[in-house]
């Protein structure tokens, strides 16, 4: 038997040959993987000295060639045999290869030279012709086959375990073409190319999906690290709910405009608070709605300190806390929660996949730009009412809007929820549940809307003498609301864009 190995990450790749050549296995290799065996005392065949030719182009070209691709490609059938032997090729048995990395130098933010070099095209070549001749051939890929592939024995890389090989191959390569084209679409693309090349990373199984019988597993995708990357702090691993909950309040706690917090259940927030600390932000969520933050999400866009710690641990049960820091103090007082799951992430650096999210149906893939548009309240149109500015309070409630559920309503006072409506099935029942919530603080407080506004709308505002509102405006029954609301004498501002969220 004879392997072919070209690898650009040399880990374990001493110990895979030294066992390969125990096996009675010939070595093949190219010019910098020949050079690292012969330093680790391992005899090798250079493939120069089957080819005929070194290195060309300044190393674009290696293994390029009939005599090695000739070698991979045999079937073994007797017509195949005769053109190997009349052409004077021996079969290739093994490839060991792994590719530039094109990933890595994309997340470091390379220049668009350094990464054309990194498009490896003779690795995938060779991954390809083996993965394909899996009849015949074996194909490792990464490293971290090695172990195993060296426990199964040379007898037992039977079929079966080339296919196995052949389709983690092909799926490496599928990847690696994918992060390329998607980089490729970025320089010079259009904005909705004709394919969508998506692809992620399994980064660990989940417990399970949405319900215990639902089988679920979360994937990295390429490009910029995201606060997916990295493990929490302290607690269990996050659930396929707590995924989903982290990434909108997360995502929340950054819009804000000032320091502050979110808290979350099931993707909405119940409760967003500015204030100057964090133990602060926390306290003032949780008086938004105590009972539903109960397993519920916080997210902070400012650190949290030993004061922020003490809060939270007395605060009731979470499942998850984010920052962009905890310090030391505050680490060792969350330990006392040991379940509780602690991530630090910063401001997002990217959103969705390829910048665009992305949600499956039926047999196809929906995609959208990311809801990043807010209209500066300096735009917006005051149609009723005498107030000179929307003010912060209105600012703040239009955000949370942007973030919660369809029909949403947002009622804020002094800087902070004091009462949301939101996943209704119809307007005026957002209104009277974010009003209940509120109880006697909705009287002075602001409220946005997501979508349009009715008159019996601004009837529910006007009982509960909320001051001010805000929505998107753009309803054939505009002139009715604004005639109710002058009667109301409830301010409303008409922002000129929508945010529904479902």
């Amino acid at each position: 038997m004879r392997a072919l190995i070209s690898t650009y990450d040399k880990t374990g790749l001493i110990s895979l040959a030294t066992w390969l050549a125990s096996q009675g296995v010939e070595l093949v290799a190219t010019g910098g993987t020949h050079a690292h065996l012969a330093a680790a005392g391992l005899a090798a065949e250079d493939t120069e000295s089957l080819t005929g030719f070194g290195a060309l182009l300044g190393g674009r070209v290696k293994t390029l060639h009939p005599a090695i691709f000739g070698g991979l490609l045999a079937d073994g059938s007797p017509g195949h045999t005769r053109e190997l032997e009349s052409a004077g090729i021996l079969p290739l048995d093994i490839v060991v290869a792994n590719l530039y990395p094109f990933r890595q130098a994309w997340r470091e933010g390379r220049g668009s030279s350094d990464l054309v070099e990194q498009v490896d095209i003779g690795g995938v070549s060779l991954l390809r012709a083996a993965a394909k001749n899996f009849a015949r051939v074996a194909v490792l890929s990464d490293p971290e086959q090695y172990q195993d592939a060296q426990a199964r024995g040379l007898a037992a890389w039977d079929q079966n375990y080339r296919r196995e090989l052949a389709a983690f191959a092909f799926r490496l390569v599928a990847a690696y073409d994918a992060d390329i084209a998607h980089v490729f679409t970025g320089w010079a693309g259009p904005d909705w190319p004709e394919r969508l090349t998506v692809t992620g990373d399994r980064a660990g199984y989940l417990r399970y999906g949405e319900n215990p019988h639902q089988a679920a597993a979360v994937y990295q995708v390429p490009g910029p690290l995201s606060w997916g990357a990295a493990p929490p702090l302290q607690g269990k691993a996050l659930s396929y709910n707590n995924w989903a909950d982290v990434e909108a309040a997360w995502r929340l706690a950054w819009d804000l405009p000032a320091p502050g917090a979110v808290g979350l259940k099931h993707q909405m927030p119940c409760g967003v608070a500015l204030a100057p600390t964090a133990a602060l932000a926390w306290k003032r969520v949780q008086s938004a709605d105590p009972v539903s933050i109960f397993g519920g999400i916080v997210a902070f866009n400012q650190g949290l300190d030993a004061e922020a710690a003490e809060a939270l641990v007395g605060g009731g049960f979470l499942e998850v806390v984010v920052a962009p820091e905890v310090s030391a103090a505050a680490r060792g007082i969350l330990a006392a929660k040991k379940n509780l799951r602690v991530l630090e992430a910063g401001a997002p650096a990217g959103a969705g996949v390829w910048g665009r999210e992305v949600r499956s149906v039926a047999g196809a893939l929906l995609v959208q730009e990311p809801d990043r548009r807010l209209a500066a309240a300096s735009t917006w149109n005051r149609v009723a009412g005498q107030d000179p500015r929307p003010g912060s309070d209105l600012e703040l409630a239009w955000i949370v809007a942007q973030h919660a559920k369809s029909n949403a309503v947002v009622l804020v006072r002094e800087g902070a929820t004091v009462g949301l409506g939101q996943g209704q099935t119809n307007r005026i029942d957002a209104v009277h549940q974010a009003i209940q919530r509120a109880g006697e603080q909705a009287e002075g407080a602001v409220l946005a809307s997501d979508a349009f506004f009715f008159p019996d709308t601004v009837a529910a505002l006007a009982a509960a003498h909320v001051r001010a509102a805000a929505s998107p405006g753009g309803s054939v029954r505009d002139a009715a609301v604004i005639e109710a609301a002058e009667a109301a004498g409830l301010t409303l501002w008409f922002t000129g864009e929508r945010h529904f969220r479902h």
